[in-house]
């Protein structure tokens, strides 16, 4: 799989890229390998969440160590069955302590990732099947507490636009 380490500013970024044609499990492993890594603070967005069960034990893993762990999705989707199929994921994630943010203010289409004071994520790929192992995605993987810290804040403000979701 090609990669491309960059260096500048204050960030270290690796630019991965998945889909059929690379090692398909990449994504979803180095996604794990985050979610393992959290020890304070993991904090998503994405349209469509349809993890792999790895992928989904991982998250929900990461909240039961006592990680502060906010999913944030759309309240309402493009995509009605892919709504159907996130929200039957919710009842699970709440029970292992992961907060549910719904974003009323449209289609929250942002695919992010903060962990703790440093580590960013930001790509084109969903937590969903069709991301993690059928189409052509690109995420950038980075280190900076700064841009971090301003990234989780714009996480953050979704928030203000989103309710949390109740156990069903």
């Amino acid at each position: 799989m090609p990669q491309t380490a960059v260096e500048g500013g204050c960030a270290k970024c690796q630019i991965l890229g998945s889909g059929p044609n690379f090692n398909n499990d990449a994504l979803s492993d180095v996604l794990q390998a985050c979610f393992h890594t959290a020890s304070r603070e993991l904090t998503l967005t994405t349209p469509y969440y349809v993890p792999d069960a790895a992928t989904e034990s991982a998250l929900r893993c990461a909240a039961l160590r006592g990680v502060k762990t906010t999913l944030i999705v759309p309240a309402r989707n493009d995509s009605h069955l892919v709504s159907l199929a996130s929200r039957s994921h919710y009842a699970k994630l709440i029970k292992a302590g992961v907060e549910i943010w719904e974003f009323q203010a449209g289609l929250l289409h942002a695919k992010t990732m903060t962990i703790d004071d440093g580590l960013f994520m930001i790509g084109s790929a969903n937590l969903d099947r069709r991301s993690l192992s059928l189409n052509f995605e690109v995420s950038v993987f980075g280190w900076c507490p700064e841009f971090t810290s301003q990234f989780r804040f714009l996480q953050h403000s979704y928030m203000n636009d989103a309710r949390p979701v109740e156990t069903h």
